[in-house]
Formats: structure tokens, sequence, C-alpha cells
């Protein structure tokens, strides 16, 4: 069984509005060290794929829906997990 970690982040040329607003209120919070706010999703997913498959399987799913390619970036991390 495996723990997936999917993470997703907007494009660094695709303007991120939800960031932009974050950042506003964190300066008028006095965090004026604050410069730049990217807002994103992480997802967990449990697996219970041969160990050859996940990474072609996880890849998929995340081109196929749970990522907006044309706009966004993603990156992952596999890890094995023991069934409880």
């Amino acid at each position: 069984m495996f723990k997936v970690k999917v993470y997703v982040t907007l494009r660094e040329s695709v303007l991120d509005p939800q960031g932009n607003a974050v950042k506003g209120s964190l300066n008028s919070l006095s965090y004026t060290e604050v410069q730049d706010v990217r807002i994103g999703k992480y997802m967990e997913l449990i697996l219970e794929k041969s160990d050859r498959e996940v990474e072609e399987t996880v890849k998929e799913m995340c081109e196929k829906l749970l990522v907006n390619t044309v706009i966004e970036d993603y990156r992952y991390e596999i890890e094995e997990v023991v069934a409880q």
C-alpha cells in the first residue's frame, strides 16, 4: 500500500489573485516581510497497487483529473505504508 502526497500550484506565469489578497492582508497586519504568496492545493491518496504501477498511475490521475495542466504545476511524493 502506498501513500501519495500531491502538491498543486499555479504556474509562475499565472496570476494568483487569492495569493495577492492573502499577501495584502498579511502586510496590513504588519507582516511586511512577506513579499509574495502563492496558493495551492494538497491531496493525500492511499493506493493499493504494485510498486511498479504507482508512479504511472499517480501521473495519469494528476493529468486526467487532479491538475489543470494548462495553468497548474504539480509534484508528488510516494511512500510505502504498512496496512493496519
